[in-house]
């Protein structure tokens, strides 16, 4: 079997959320899964962001012109292989060389060539694929143009097709106008991706895909409700018999106690105590706060945005900070949160922190420190951050929706790994950070968790698995 994978990001080389954190584990592991003389291929633009160390490996594979729309365009490919899978990267400094992977203006031109490149990518390979696997907004076209205007030719007559679902709140929407000039598709395709007064990338990829995944079972029905699926509801269920939610793993030995490489002290579930008390204390030290191995650390680690349940936690700062604890904060986004959070936060200098960045080795030191984990997002599709507390020993507190309520099981449960609240309100947080804080002087019960937590099997081999067999199905 022959996957191709297309995505806009792809840890290690460039990363600004968990779409890039799935791209560079899912790959690899489906590869462990699969015979030798199976190709696993990922391909992502080619970002002047992407280090020179990694630069460095790559050699030119192939290099060509090609006509996208009215333009004569560059194409340059550049490949290494890292651990059996193959990844390809599209060069064209018009629209990579850039300070961000997204945010440009020209957004819908950037991803629309490079779905195209992706195109001509694969009419040049020595491979046919069997699985064209496209993730979000950004890469959707790949998935339209294998279905339309690419089906007659070889390389795509038997191709099968995935499309991802991370996050149905970013679509990729664009005034019809972009139809053929940007998007190069003539009008009779129009109505593939006409959706509400605009043309919508995610809804042309969703109608055209084979398969269509999201990163959960529970966010997959909860997609089908209007309160969920940002406006495509009714595609999604119109659509309904080829979606399917899978949980996404993480890195369970790069995400462990037991790696020493970015934490103070490593401990395993019989070590936990006294090796969160030290790494505790490093971390009360480095940011300022009262050294107490004894105290309660509540920590939260995410983007600064409404969706993320900040609101909540502004809400009822004031009285969560009125209980014998410590907070910190770790994430970025919206100005406004980020100056609420500040100024809160210096009321209380050796109590609470927020550090206002994005730091993923300070956030492995805090995993490592805290004891609760809060995530109390309005929506989530899978998460990523609950899992990774986990291999901590710290216990997340979640709203219980998408992969939060699919990857953590509540206490009082004997198999509880975690706290849970149902209905997305303030105050019902307030009363489950209570009850955990309850818990937590239960020694008995808390180290229990703590167990349950970090036993709790995150991999990749069993997503893996199951995107084996979904696409074993879909060719068959």
């Amino acid at each position: 079997m022959n996957i191709l994978y297309v995505a806009s990001e792809v840890s290690p080389f460039a990363i600004s959320g968990g779409l890039g954190d799935v791209m560079g584990t899912l790959p690899l592991t489906v590869k462990q899964s699969l015979k030798d003389n199976d190709r696993i291929c990922v391909i992502l633009p080619l970002y002047s962001s992407i280090p020179d160390t990694w630069r460095s490996k790559m050699r030119m594979h192939d290099e060509f012109e090609f006509m996208y729309g009215w333009r004569h365009s560059y194409c340059g490919i550049h490949t290494l292989t890292l651990k059996g899978v193959e990844y390809y990267f599209i060069d064209n400094e018009q629209y990579f060389m850039r300070h961000s992977l997204y945010g440009e203006y020209d957004d819908a031109e950037r991803f629309a060539y490079f779905c195209r490149a992706v195109i001509e990518f694969i009419l040049r390979m020595d491979v046919t694929f069997d699985i064209l696997h496209a993730n979000d907004w950004q890469s959707a076209l790949s998935v339209v143009y294998a279905k339309t205007r690419f089906r007659q030719l070889p390389a795509f007559s038997h191709i099968k097709t995935v499309f991802t679902i991370h996050n149905i709140e970013y679509q990729g929407k664009y005034d019809r106008m972009l139809l053929g000039n940007i998007f190069d598709l003539d009008t009779s395709y129009e109505s593939l991706l006409d959706f509400d007064g605009c043309l919508n990338l995610m809804k042309g990829a969703i109608v055209c895909a084979d398969l269509v995944t999201t990163v959960s079972p529970t966010y997959a029905n909860e997609i089908k409700e209007p309160y969920f699926a940002y406006g495509l509801a009714n595609i999604i269920q119109d659509n309904a018999s080829k979606l399917t939610g899978i949980v996404n793993g993480i890195d369970m030995t790069y995400f462990s106690s037991q790696n020493g490489t970015d934490i103070v002290a490593t401990y395993d579930t019989l070590t936990a105590r006294v090796g969160k008390a030290a790494n505790k204390i490093a971390l009360q030290r480095e940011l300022g706060l009262e050294e107490n191995a004894d105290i309660p650390l509540v920590a939260m680690i995410c983007r600064l945005t409404h969706g993320k349940g900040v609101d909540l936690v502004l809400h009822i700062f004031e009285e969560m900070m009125q209980q014998s604890i410590q907070f910190v904060l770790l994430g970025t986004g919206d100005e406004s949160y980020e100056r609420i959070f500040a100024d809160l936060c210096r009321r209380y200098p050796n109590r609470a922190k927020a550090v206002l960045k994005f730091d993923r080795l300070l956030s492995k030191r805090i995993y490592a420190s805290a004891d609760l984990f809060l995530m109390p997002s309005k929506s989530e599709p899978c998460g990523l951050a609950q899992m990774m507390a986990c291999r901590y020993g710290t216990l997340p507190l979640v709203h219980r929706v998408g992969g939060l309520a699919d990857t953590i099981e509540p206490y009082p449960s004997s198999q509880a790994n975690g706290f849970g609240f149902k209905n997305f309100n303030a105050h019902e947080l307030l009363f489950t950070l209570k009850d955990a804080l309850h818990v937590y002087q239960n020694s008995k019960e808390w180290d229990r968790m703590v167990t349950n937590a970090m036993l709790t099997d995150y991999s990749w081999h069993r997503s893996a698995e199951r995107y084996i067999q979904e696409y074993k199905r879909i060719i068959r």
